[in-house]
């Protein structure tokens, strides 16, 4: 059984939801980050890291990459020129979505006082918009990131936009907000919202 280290209220919610999506059995420590667990499990003290037997994974989207190649779930098969097309949402959404939010989120709490730029979050919130608006037209008409299926980057979009509604980046496209509504309805992120 998998194991993951990490409070969902970090990047590990990716981790969970895509185990909850997968139907696959799993134990959960809702570990801070640079909690004792968690730097027993990572020395570096940053969760998300599954621990499959004897491996230790961190970084949440290849934890999910893992994850989905191993199941033969929610990803293109390696190699094709489908999974590229994945592979390009997925840094897509890192680079353009994730990128901003981490960055606006470090400047509000993590970052010691003395290194913090309040001002910041309004070139990010432009960055952000902007970036919606790319998603928005790679998506078209379809229901989810890919197309008709659900696959990984659907996990990294629908945390990214969850996560930018609660640090109060305004979502500016309907079609993305009802994405994230949808998303939000599925039985998965229901139950790892009820952990």
């Amino acid at each position: 059984m998998y194991k993951v280290i990490g409070s969902k209220d970090t990047r590990t919610a990716r981790v969970l939801l895509m185990l909850e999506e997968l139907g696959v059995p799993y134990e959960h420590v809702p570990a801070r980050p640079h909690s004792a667990e968690a730097v027993a499990a990572n020395p570096t003290g940053k969760v998300p890291v599954l621990i499959d037997g004897d491996a230790r994974i961190t970084d949440s989207t290849a934890i999910m990459t893992y994850l989905a190649d191993k199941h033969g779930k929610m990803t293109a098969p390696a190699g094709t020129i489908a999974r590229a097309q994945q592979d390009s949402m997925t840094h897509f959404l890192l680079d353009e979505l994730d990128a901003c939010l981490w960055t606006a989120t470090r400047h509000a709490f993590i970052l010691p006082e003395e290194h913090r730029l309040p001002a910041i979050e309004k070139p990010l919130m432009w960055e952000f918009s902007r970036s919606e608006k790319r998603l928005a037209e790679r998506m078209g008409k379809h229901p989810f990131v890919m197309g008709d299926q659900m696959s990984l980057p659907d996990i990294l979009a629908a945390e990214c936009l969850s996560w930018a509604a609660g640090a109060k980046f305004p979502l500016t496209d309907p079609g993305l907000g009802a994405y994230l509504t949808r998303m939000q309805a599925r039985p998965a992120y229901q139950r790892v919202k009820a952990k």
